[in-house]
């Protein structure tokens, strides 16, 4: 499966952005859909998941700022960021898991700066 991520760019704190994911196969396939984000010097870490069934599930530091959505049709997946603090700055990633083989697509720059 191929993911391409898109809509990254430069927002001022405070600020709102909507990523996309889209997918070459369908994505109600796979177990689960997230974003990944890594910024520079840093591990890359979780910032949302949807599972097939609709859950979703965020860490806490950015619960209540982000949204993680698809869209069937699409097979696409977004993440709705409002809030964004700098601390957000980093390449945002989308990732799947097809038997237990992790699935990344090109990453999108989110810069977050006044």
């Amino acid at each position: 499966v191929q993911l391409q991520a898109s809509g990254g760019g430069l927002v001022q704190p405070g600020g709102s952005l909507r990523l996309s994911c889209a997918a070459s196969a369908n994505i109600f396939d796979f177990d689960a859909m997230n974003w990944f984000r890594q910024a520079p010097g840093k591990e890359r870490g979780l910032v949302a998941s949807i599972y097939v069934g609709g859950m979703t599930n965020y860490p806490e530091s950015v619960k209540g700022r982000f949204t993680i959505s698809r869209d069937k049709a699409k097979n696409t997946v977004y993440l709705q960021m409002n809030g964004l603090r700098p601390e957000g700055t980093a390449v945002y990633y989308c990732n799947t898991r097809i038997f237990d083989i992790p699935y990344w697509g090109r990453g999108t720059q989110v810069t977050v700066s006044s």
